[in-house]
Parts: structure tokens; sequence; C-alpha cells
């Protein structure tokens, strides 16, 4: 299972070659004595921000709600679901400038607390009270109308730069994402940009979780400072789990979704490849790429989910003439009784997914105990190291605005070797990894062709043979054999360790079984109950 669990990150055991002689040391700066060594922080706020800016033009508008009225508005809100929130503003208890103000006042309120900031939202879209105050006056399209959601800060949004957390991106100004702009069409507002582990975790190695040089160190709600905050959608993560936000939207190559979600105590989904465009998305893979709803409940997710649908003549990875939807309306019919669910036994002897599987069995579902095997994922790696040789240059040449200079991971890695200590405090030896990468074309074709079918064969061995509906995992440990499989997965959360450690229970499927995972989802979700709002921000 370490195996699978370091797949799952696909970066903890690298090791390249410097990519310069000279190796400069900066001293750990907190959690110098973290039994995690991926906790020990040389850099905790933000050399690139000044995050006294970060709510800067909405003080005054904060101030005249005051505390009474976020008092009164809390109950409303917070841990709500996106219906629930829209039938009170249609009751008239509050509007929609009302409810992104009182997640202005969050932010505010714990963004720019020294001692329970979560280094969780990067920037805040400047006309975002305006544009609520427009959706009081409109016409209500659907459910995500009026809502304000966060963007993981790799997904292009033309109000704000598109950093993937990187100084050498801190002035990229983009064009809206096509996820991004079926969002808007749904009368959804983009309240701002979520910190994450800088260029979704494929930077630098065995470096902490939820780091990037614009947004600092992201911070875990349940546990600052002692808690991992999950990445690389980490400020995705931290943001909901803080309740800064409805929803959020995230990315994952090899479980930036997954984990952040369990992490947090939230519902992550990572759906099949293609379902959603990665037009506008900054890359690690085209081949494994996709963007993914991130929320506090299962309902949320499937709304946020079904809005970014959408086919997209650039992303040649939609599959055309499919155009799935109804994943809301098909939520709650669904019976638990006579599915199948396959468990690992090495799992079983963790209490909360120990109990998660009794509560499946209490309600109808049989659920077959299987042997832990290690997938051959040989090659894996070079997967995400040639495509981001190839995406990432396509990306700033299409994508990128005008005034960004760089054009190429080497041009990156020069631009940072000029001050390591503001861009690249840990090093960026994945970087220097994928200079170095030199598998020839018809290689790599052949690679990632193996490496599916041996995902997909490790996952047969388990479905056919068993004739399962599900697979049952924690958190994010099989999210790289299920990537490379492009098998959907969505985690829920399942319980607490010690120190009030979320932990989640993941569901594997076959591709486009993302209605079957969320209807499934929903069901144990009812019974389970497990999600609780972190204690100190309530």
């Amino acid at each position: 299972m370490k195996k699978l669990f370091l797949l799952a990150f696909t970066i903890l055991s690298i090791k390249h070659s410097s990519f310069t002689q000279e190796k400069k040391s900066f001293p750990i700066i907190a959690n110098k004595d973290h039994q995690n060594a991926r906790m020990r922080y040389k850099v905790v706020s933000s050399n690139v921000l000044d995050k006294q800016k970060l709510t800067a033009a909405f003080v005054d508008e904060i101030s005249k709600l005051g505390k009474d009225k976020y008092e009164r508005l809390a109950p409303m809100i917070l841990e709500k679901s996106i219906p629930e929130i829209q039938e009170f503003i249609s009751d008239k208890k509050f509007t929609y400038r009302d409810l992104t103000l009182f997640y202005l006042y969050r932010i505010h309120k714990y963004e720019l607390n020294p001692e329970l900031s979560l280094n969780a939202v990067i920037s805040l879209n400047p006309d975002v009270l305006k544009e609520a105050a427009a959706k009081d006056k409109g016409k209500k399209k659907g459910l995500l109308y009026g809502m304000p959601i966060l963007l993981k800060d790799n997904i292009g949004y033309d109000n704000l730069p598109t950093t993937a957390g990187a100084e050498v991106l801190k002035d990229n100004r983009t064009k809206d994402a096509f996820i991004v702009k079926r969002l808007k069409s749904e009368g959804t507002i983009i309240l701002g940009k979520a910190n994450l582990s800088e260029w979704a975790y494929y930077f630098c190695n065995g470096c902490p979780l939820g780091y990037s040089a614009v947004g600092g160190q992201t911070m875990n709600a349940y546990g600052r400072m002692i808690h991992e905050s999950g990445g690389s959608s980490s400020g995705s993560g931290a943001s909901i789990a803080a309740n800064l936000a409805v929803a959020a939207v995230g990315s994952e190559t090899s479980g930036s979704i997954l984990s952040p979600s369990s992490l947090n105590s939230l519902v992550g989904l990572k759906p099949t490849v293609g379902l959603l465009s990665r037009s506008g998305i900054v890359p690690i893979s085209s081949t494994l790429d996709t963007p993914g709803p991130m929320t506090k409940n299962v309902t949320d997710n499937a709304i946020l989910l079904e809005a970014m649908l959408g086919y997209d003549a650039k992303d040649s990875r939609y599959p055309k003439g499919s155009s799935p939807k109804d994943f809301v309306k098909e939520l709650k019919n669904y019976d638990l009784k006579g599915k199948r669910f396959g468990a690992f036994k090495n799992l079983m002897q963790q209490a909360n997914y120990a109990k998660m599987v009794n509560i499946l069995k209490e309600n109808g579902a049989t659920v077959v105990e299987l042997e832990n095997t290690n997938p051959k994922m040989d090659g894996f790696r070079s997967i995400l190291s040639l495509d981001m040789k190839k995406d990432l240059p396509e990306y700033l040449n299409a994508y990128a605005s005008s005034n960004i200079s760089v054009k190429s991971v080497k041009d990156v890695m020069e631009y940072n070797l000029k001050d390591e200590f503001l861009r690249a405090p840990y090093g960026q030896e994945l970087f220097e990894g994928i200079y170095k990468d030199t598998l020839s074309d018809a290689n790599f074709e052949k690679l990632k062709k193996t490496v599916h079918e041996n995902a997909v064969s490790y996952f047969d061995g388990h479905f056919k043979e068993n004739k399962l509906d599900f697979v049952l995992s924690i958190n994010n440990t099989h999210a790289g054999v299920a990537a490379a499989a492009f098998y959907p997965c969505l985690t829920l959360p399942m319980g607490y360790l010690e120190q009030d450690q979320p932990q989640g229970l993941t569901l594997i499927a076959p591709s486009w079984s993302e209605k079957s995972l969320l209807q499934a989802a929903y069901a144990i979700e009812k019974l389970s109950k497990a999600r609780k709002i972190p204690e100190n921000y309530k």
C-alpha cells in the first residue's frame, strides 16, 4: 500500500541531478521538529503578495455589514447546501449581495488574522459586489445563479491573474477557461482565486503540500501547522472547509482533488478525463488532467459538476456525441441494497473505513473483501514529465498574456534561479527532471498505452472478477492507478483521526460512471453524516 500512496503523488521518491552546480540552503522557519518532513516550512506567508491588500477594496462594505448582521446571516449560510441557500434568498431572508459580502467578511476575518489565516485565498474579484447586486436585479437561471465560488489559481479567469502559484506568472492575465464560461452562463459569481501547490505540485520534490511562491503556505483548517492541507488543490480545500465560499473548483492529474478534499472533510470528484474541458487551465498532463468540483456535500458537487459540462471543440478528449446530464435530478434515485462494493482487507484495520463498510452492509449492500496487489505503474512519472514538457509551452503560447516572457520549462527554471528564495525556496527538482527526460515520441506513446492498460487490468481484476459496482479506498491512496486507468473517483468525509484530522472514503468506478458515483455517495452521506465544521472557523 505504501507503493500505491507514493504513486498517488508521484514525486516523493524522485531524484534528479541538479540543474545548477550550486544549491542554496534556506532555513526552516516553522515546524522544524514536525515528524512529517513536508511540514517543516521554509516559508509561511507569501513574499510576492501583500496579504493586507487582499480585502482592501471591500473594507468599507465589510464594516457596513457589521458583526450583528453577520451573526444573523451565519446560521442560514454556514454549512448550508446550495438549494438551502437559494431557498433562503427566495424567501427574502437575504440577498445575493448579502451572501457575497458574508464570504468577504469571513475572508477578511480569518485570512488577515495571523493566528487563523489559512493562506487559502490568493485574490478576490474586484467587481464581485457589483456582480452580486446585478444578480439581485436579474432573473434566476439555475441553482448556481448568484453563488460565489472560488477557482484554483491555475484556471483562467479574465478579471484576475492566473498564476499557477508561480512568481513568473504573477501578472498573467488570460481569458476565461471554457469551464469558467460555462459557470458564468449559469449565473455563477466568481469570488476569487484559491491558493495551490505551485505548478499543481509538479515542481519541487518532497516540498510542503499547498506551498506556492504567490500564495504562501496553505494551512489545514482542522489543524493549522498540525495537519497537511493536501494538494495540489490546497486552497480550494482549505477555503471550503472553512466556509470562505459556497464551493470551489479544483483540478487533478493524480490525487490533487482527492487529497485536499479528504484532508479537509469535503466531497471531491475527480471526473473521467474528458468529461470536463481543460481549455484555459495551466497543464501538467493532457493525458491525465481534469478539473473537478470540491464542495461541502454531495448535492453541491453534482450541481457544480453539471454546470461545467459542455462540448469544447478545443479539447480533443471530450467524447463527441456524448452529453451527460441529469446528475442533480437523478441524485436521489438510488438504493444501496444489492450494490456491490470492493473493500481492501489491509484497509479494514482502519476504524473509519471499517465503520463505513459496516454501514454499507447494514443497508443492504454486498461488500467483497479484496486482496491488495501492487499495479505495474513503471513509467507513470515520465508521462507527467513528457506531457508537461510539451503541454506547458502550448499553454503559454495559446493563453498566457503578452507580458509573460517564459515559453518553456527551461525558461521558467532559468528565471527562478535569479532569486531562488523568492521563486523556488524548495528547489525545482521535478522541473529539472522534465528538462532531462528525453524519451522519444514513439516510445512515449507506447509507454502511455502500457501504463493505461496495466492500470485498467489492475481494476478489471477486481471489478470483473467480483462483479463490483465500486471499489472503496481511503483519501488518495489509489489516485495514481485510477488516473492512469481514466477511472473517476469521488471522496467524501468518513470521520476523523487523532487531533481532528479528517479522513475520506473514496469510491472508484469505471470510466463515465460519475452519475452512479454521485448517487452512491449521496446515499452514504445521508447515513454517515460525517462532516463537521472546523472548530476555529465556526
